[in-house]
């Protein structure tokens, strides 16, 4: 099989395995992802493996990473807000750290936001298992489970800014590995 018939099929046996969605008037006019979990996960609508962009995320992913993604995907189409998301969490658009650092926050994992300049000391050196945060003086991205959210269109063929899971890697010339410690 090709990567696309491929990718068909291993769709078609999770639609399958995940059974029925729920109606969008039973998850409150938001329309439902796919996939599940064993055991429902705190902060993640009904127990859902959320997705990442429109992929499910990997199986055996830890809590604390599957909330990160939930919460991510709450701003993901805001607008490149320059200094959005640090005087608080929430605000109307995002730059690249209040991005990161919302994601962050959403798993847990970050109690106040940071800048940029400010990641690259944060949490432990070098590439995490499941969370990554690349940074340096003047930008931030994270790779979540191996997607990147990024507010920069870098490398990225739709031009959209503001935050996104973004399917191409960018470099990480330059940048700074961080991660949060057992993650």
């Amino acid at each position: 099989m090709r990567g696309g018939a491929l990718a068909a099929c291993v769709c078609t046996l999770l639609l399958a395995l995940a059974g029925p969605a729920p109606s969008v008037a039973a998850t409150g006019g938001a329309q439902p992802k796919i996939g599940h979990a064993s055991a429902p996960i705190p902060g993640v609508a009904g127990g859902a493996v959320p997705t990442i962009g429109a992929e499910a995320a990997p199986v055996g992913i830890p809590a604390a990473v599957q909330r990160a993604i939930a919460s991510a995907d709450r701003i993901v189409g805001r607008p490149y807000v320059w200094g959005g998301g640090h005087r608080r969490f929430r605000s109307r658009g995002y730059d690249c750290s209040g991005a990161v650092s919302y994601l962050l926050h959403g798993g847990g994992l970050l109690d106040r936001p940071l800048d940029s300049g400010s990641f690259m000391r944060w949490g432990a050196p070098g590439k995490g298992r499941w969370i990554t945060v690349w940074t340096n003086p003047g930008h931030a991205f994270v790779e979540v489970a191996g997607r990147r959210l990024d507010t920069s269109a870098a490398e990225d063929p739709t031009g959209r800014d503001g935050p996104q899971w973004r399917r191409t890697r960018r470099s990480h010339r330059g940048f700074v590995a961080r991660h949060p410690a057992g993650f």
